[in-house]
Formats: structure tokens, sequence, C-alpha cells
């Protein structure tokens, strides 16, 4: 399905969602009709983010150990990864610093007009996932079939950087047929992708009407002031990340943002980074950059470089501060943002993760962890963007440091992004000469 055509059928399955839900929510007598009707959307959604996941692993390991055989040695992987971990740290900051600077510009948990949870009241959220121990472990895998069955991102990427460094060593008349296999398998995972990403639309409907059934839109006006403060923030922040990506990219950078308008809608509208993550490596490769340059950086973002979310955290918990009357020096909040930098590293993959980091880190500034119930209601509207930020954020990581390596090759000037393909297609290969 060309691009175009399918960020059409996406902004219309949005709108259809929203307004399919508005009329569920409407007409449902009572909460419990409402969650079970949305529970019949959550069916079409679940299959949908199912497909996504089922070609998550094979495609990191395939682009992964093709680039990595292609590598001129493990220099030039400490290389992209020296330059990768440099951009998310400041990127973290940055994101951090601009949550905490508009949640005290705009103030939106002073007089907040609703009741106050109990301070004792329980949130039902486990934090035991953010042990340092644990998370430094868990990133190598002991079982490569377990980290595949299991999506786990990290223990992929470590396998692969190993299975890619051996590849790459071997000599050509013995890795010759096993390097050609796996970039044969880089291929047919694209074509997979091209087959799943065809059900976007539905996926995308049953998302949008399943949140608007049970939450209705009567909780945007009365979070309106803190939702929107949010967004706010989130639309600076993508200013900062864009500005940055031109000065680097310079004039592509605006072709690179045309083309991930479909895997940031598709994030935005599922609130899931993992069904934006196959079409991101795909328009990523039509922006030019090598696959062994995604194949290692993006995957790494995924776990490493959560602007959005960064944002979020820092947001929610000095929000919560202001409900509660709570006063936090500036001293103190620059103290929660270093924490929050550290700790919110282990929360790739766990559920719900940014709502889990915040929830860790109000104990430790004496903030009221029921506070969180404020926000687990209206969570779903605030994932939407954070995670349409993530994708942003890690597009633009991923095309800069493939600018540094030298590693992107731009189309002529006059080639329009939604046409790339035809050029592509059109183009002579070596059996037309």
């Amino acid at each position: 399905m060309k691009a175009n055509k399918l960020t059409l059928w996406i902004m219309v399955a949005m709108l259809l969602g929203v307004l399919v839900g508005y009329l569920c929510h409407a007409f449902s007598p009572d909460a419990k009709t409402a969650s079970e009707i949305a529970g019949y959307f959550s069916i079409i959604m679940d299959v949908f983010l199912r497909l996504i996941k089922m070609i998550i692993a094979p495609l990191i390991f395939a682009t992964l150990v093709s680039g990595m055989a292609h590598m001129s040695g493990g220099g030039a992987v400490g290389r992209i990864g020296l330059k990768a971990v440099g951009w998310f740290v400041l990127a973290s900051l940055t994101s951090l610093f601009l949550g905490m600077l508009f949640v005290n510009l705009l103030q939106p948990g002073h007089a907040l007009n609703l009741p106050l949870p109990e301070a004792g009241a329980s949130t039902n959220l486990k934090t035991a996932a953010l042990n340092l121990k644990d998370f430094i472990t868990h990133v190598f895998p002991k079982s490569f079939v377990e980290a595949m069955a299991n999506n786990e991102i990290l223990q992929i990427l470590v396998f692969s950087l190993f299975f890619g460094s051996a590849l790459s060593v071997i000599p050509d008349r013995t890795g010759h047929v096993l390097k050609r296999s796996i970039e044969e398998l880089v291929e047919v995972m694209l074509k997979v992708t091209d087959y799943v990403m065809r059900f976007a639309p539905v996926g995308v409907f049953a998302a949008v009407a399943g949140a608007i059934t049970v939450q209705g839109l009567g909780v945007l006006v009365t979070y309106g002031k803190f939702i929107g403060s949010f967004y706010l923030g989130l639309l600076v922040l993508w200013l900062v990340l864009c500005g940055v990506g031109y000065w680097f990219l310079r004039g592509s950078v605006f072709r690179l943002l045309k083309l991930i308008r479909e895997p940031t809608m598709l994030a935005f509208s599922t609130a899931s980074s993992e069904a934006a993550y196959p079409k991101t490596m795909e328009q990523l490769e039509k922006f030019g950059v090598d696959n062994k340059i995604t194949g290692f950086v993006l995957p790494l973002g995924y776990s490493f470089n959560l602007d959005g979310s960064m944002m979020y955290q820092a947001f929610a918990a000095i929000f919560i501060a202001q409900a509660y009357g709570i006063d936090m020096p500036f001293s103190q909040q620059l103290t929660m943002l270093l924490v929050l930098m550290v700790s919110s590293k282990g929360m790739a993959g766990v559920p719900r993760g940014s709502l889990v980091v915040v929830a860790a880190i109000l104990p430790m500034f004496n903030l009221p962890e029921a506070g969180l119930l404020l926000v687990m209601g209206i969570d779903q509207f605030l994932d939407m963007g954070r995670t349409a930020t993530n994708v942003i954020g890690n597009s633009l990581a991923t095309a800069v440091i493939a600018k540094w390596e030298g590693s992107i090759q731009e189309p002529p000037p006059d080639v329009d992004a939604d046409n790339l393909d035809a050029v592509l297609l059109a183009a002579p290969t070596k059996a037309d000469t």
C-alpha cells in the first residue's frame, strides 16, 4: 500500500474511531457496559499488535546481523554506539528539563477542581522492575529463543551483535552463503511488514474507539489544562528536536519528517511504539539511512531514547506535588531530574513503564504515591502523545548518526518522498545495462 494512501486511511480510521467511540460511550447505560463494548474493540487492536510483535524480533535480528556482517570491525560498532549514547543522554536531559519547565510555568496542578485520592491509597503498580541490578543482568540473554519469544529488544540486540561480529570475520568462502541468506531474510521480513501494515487502519480504528468508549470525551474537558499543558510541552520538544536535526541534516530534515508521519500517526493512535517500529525502519531506509545504522541505533533508541516518556515523568511528578500543595524547591526538582535520568533507563518493556517510574520516585521525594491515581485514568491520552514523540526522537537520532557516519544516500532533490518507491523501482539495474 502506498504511503500517502495508507496515511489517509489511518487518518480516516482515527476520526471514525472517535465518532464510534463517542456514540458507544453516550449510549452505554453504565461504565460496566462501556467497558464490555470496549473489550470487543480491544480484540481487533490486540490482533493487530500481535501481528506487529510477530515480526519485530526477526526483523531486528536480520537487519542488525546483516549490517554487522558488512561493518569494517568492532571499532565501527563502538564509534556508532558512543555517538548514539551521547545523543540519547542529551535528548533525555532536554526532555526532562522541558517537562520541569512547562509544569512550573503553567501550574496545571494548582486549583485542580477534582477530589484528591487519599494519600495512603494504593496504585497497584509494581516498581520492582526498576531494580538496577536486575535490569543490567536482564540485558544479557540466557536463551536466544526465549529472547525472541518475549520480544526482548535489548537481549536480541546483544545476541545479534555477537552473531554479526562473528559473521563479519568468517572468510567469504565459508560465510558467504550465510550472509546472503540473512540478506534475503531481511527482504522477506520487509515484505511481511508491508502485508501486516495493511491492517493498520483497522487496528487504529479499534484502539481509538476503545479508548473513547471507556473514557468519553468529557474527560478531556475535566483534565483540559493538564493535557493541554503537556501537549504544549511536547510541541516545544518536537521543535527543539527538529531544530537540532536541521542543524545536522539541513533541508533534508523536512523530507524525513514527511516520511515518518505514518509511523508517528500509528504510534499516536495505538499508543504503542512497537506498532510503529517496522514502518519507522522502512521509512528510514527510504530516507537513505544505511540498514546497518538503522538496525543498530533504532532498537537501542527504543530502549534508551524515550524522549516523550522522559518529559512525562518530570511533568507528572511535579503535577502531583502541585495538586497536593507540596512545595518543591528548584534544587529538589533538579535532583529528581537526575534520579529520573538514571531510573527511566530500566523501563523499556515494562507495562505502563512511565507510570511505574513515576510511582517509584514519588516516595523518594515524600510525595503521595496515591497522586498517581489522578493521571492513571487519562494515561491513554497522554501515552499517545509521548509514544509519537518517542518515534520522532528516535528517527531523528538515527538519521543524524547516519549523517555523522556518512551513511546516508540522499535521492535527487526533485524526488518527492511519496514517489520514492516508484523512482527506485524504475531505476536501471545491472541486469538492464
